[in-house]
């Protein structure tokens, strides 16, 4: 009714079935006071060929290519049955110049325009030529265009036919799919209606089967008077095949977005690396393998992988007071979220705090490699302006080792088959300590030079591959991947205490101008 009431909307189409018979009588009657028209309801819509369409009527871009309604032909169609215009839209496409018009009026008991409306308006067109109407059993709007065609109303031949006459073989009453569709004595007959628009002049064959030989005839008699001039085709625009068809078939291939070389979710289970879910259980694989995979895209030989827990199970805290941490509490006694208090700390990770690890392993590296010795490493650095990366502690001295560098140092020692880079830094170290007794090797020191032992010892990675490893950051990655278990623990810590908002002690700021 909202849209019968826009004065810029002269036409409105009810696809919904099953609308209350008061309601849509009164839709009806506010449509023929103001000069609008209600197509349904129950309606699949309509098709002006060439033009647009509305609702759901003419099916899918194939069909409609297929029944030539990609441009205007000679026929007005006017039907009860939504279902039944398209397959009437084929066959009139297969016998003639194709459909002008295709109106399906709906199948509900009051239908808002009626078959003699639509038949009556294309008998005013003057690109028809021809009418095809299709109803059925049920209701008496087949004798409003009986009496139009005997009123001498519409001058345009009329190939009509009623379906439903198969009622007469059931015994008791019946009723099809529509709710209209229901024989309410014998003038509402199929039968009945066929034998009267044949009385009046419609052509009407003898059953639905002969419909469309019917309509061929009365098409081709016109063509032969002239009244239908031959239409010049057109060839429509090709159909984009849908692409995941056109996938499946092997035709296409579509362009990608991402790549992925490390896992794969596609199969029956998760891949890393090729190797399926279920196997990395069933063969006791632990953190240090999955990482081996996702990481290097290898299954690396058990020594690497303990190696790469040990790292992560000694890297996971250092207490509330480092920076990261101390970021992390203070942002979970704020409120906030796990994930938010979580980045708070690893967005502190930096140079001066656990990012060393890296530039430890690329300085190292690189004077190693080049054959300089202890001293002429750290003298060219100190005349660069750099910091020796992994060498140094706030804490701890030479005479105060760091425990978790030396139990990374046994490990390795026992279980590594090179510790050439390792030895190495331990020969810096040996330097820097004649210099200054807290310049000892530190975490990331020892973790950066361990971590090239690793890869060179393994036999598994080439030089260009190291160089790549060193250079992309995984070996900080594990630091980043260790320190996440702690700040989480802090996280949940400061939760589970209820930590309320923190606020830095006014004695513990200098203040001055």
């Amino acid at each position: 009714m909202a849209a019968l009431k826009q004065p810029t909307i002269r036409v409105v189409a009810i696809i919904a079935e099953g609308v209350p018979e008061s309601d849509t009588k009164q839709l009806i009657a506010y449509a023929k006071a103001n000069n609008k028209v209600v197509i349904g309801p129950a309606t699949v819509g309509g098709v002006q060929a060439g033009a647009f369409k509305i609702g759901d009527t003419a099916g899918t871009l194939d069909n409609i290519i297929q029944c030539k309604l990609y441009r205007p032909g000679s026929v007005g169609f006017v039907s009860k049955s939504g279902g039944m215009s398209n397959e009437l839209y084929n066959s009139i496409a297969r016998v003639t110049d194709g459909i002008y018009e295709g109106i399906a009026i709906g199948g509900d008991v009051f239908p808002g325009s009626t078959l003699s409306d639509h038949v009556l308006r294309f008998n005013n067109i003057p690109q028809i030529k021809m009418v095809v109407v299709l109803g059925e059993l049920g209701g008496r709007d087949e004798y409003s265009l009986v009496e139009a065609l005997k009123q001498g109303k519409i001058s345009k031949p009329v190939v009509a036919w009623v379906s439903g006459t198969c009622a007469r073989l059931f015994k008791s009453e019946v009723q099809f799919g529509h709710a209209g569709a229901k024989s309410g004595g014998e003038m509402e007959s199929a039968q009945a209606k066929n034998q009267a628009l044949q009385d009046a002049g419609a052509v009407v064959p003898t059953s639905y089967e002969a419909f469309e030989a019917a309509i061929k005839e009365t098409f081709e008699k016109l063509a032969e008077e002239g009244k239908i001039s031959p239409i010049k085709e057109v060839k429509p625009p090709q159909i984009p095949e849908d692409l995941n068809t056109a996938i499946k078939s092997g035709k296409v291939r579509a362009p990608t977005h991402i790549i992925s070389t490390i896992s794969d979710d596609r199969g029956e289970e998760p891949c890393y690396a090729g190797v399926p879910m279920s196997s990395i259980v069933e063969q006791g694989y632990g953190v240090g393998d999955v990482i081996s995979l996702l990481w290097f895209k290898r299954s690396l030989p058990r020594y690497c992988t303990k190696f790469i827990e040990i790292c992560i199970m000694l890297c996971a805290d250092h207490g509330p007071c480092v920076s990261g941490a101390h970021n992390t509490i203070v942002t979970a006694r704020a409120g906030k979220d796990l994930v938010s208090s979580l980045v708070a700390g690893l967005l502190t990770i930096g140079p001066r705090f656990g990012g060393a690890i890296d530039d430890a392993a690329r300085y190292f590296k690189e004077a190693y490699d080049k054959g300089n010795s202890p001293y002429e490493f750290v003298e060219n650095m100190k005349k660069k302006g750099i910091r020796v990366p992994g060498i140094g502690h706030r804490i701890k001295r030479g005479d105060n080792r760091d425990k978790r560098v030396e139990l990374l140092q046994l490990f390795a020692r026992t279980n590594f088959p090179s510790v050439k880079y390792m030895e190495y830094a331990v020969q810096v170290e040996t330097y820097t300590l004649s210099k200054s007794n807290n310049l000892v090797l530190n975490v990331d020191g020892a973790i950066g030079s361990l971590f090239l032992d690793l890869l060179a010892g393994s036999g598994m990675f080439t030089k260009p591959e190291i160089d790549e490893i060193v250079e992309i950051g995984y070996l900080n990655g594990l630091f980043v991947l260790a320190r996440s278990i702690g700040l989480i623990g802090h996280t949940f810590d400061q939760k589970r205490l209820k930590q309320p908002l923190y606020r830095h002690p006014w004695e513990d700021v200098l203040y001055t101008k």
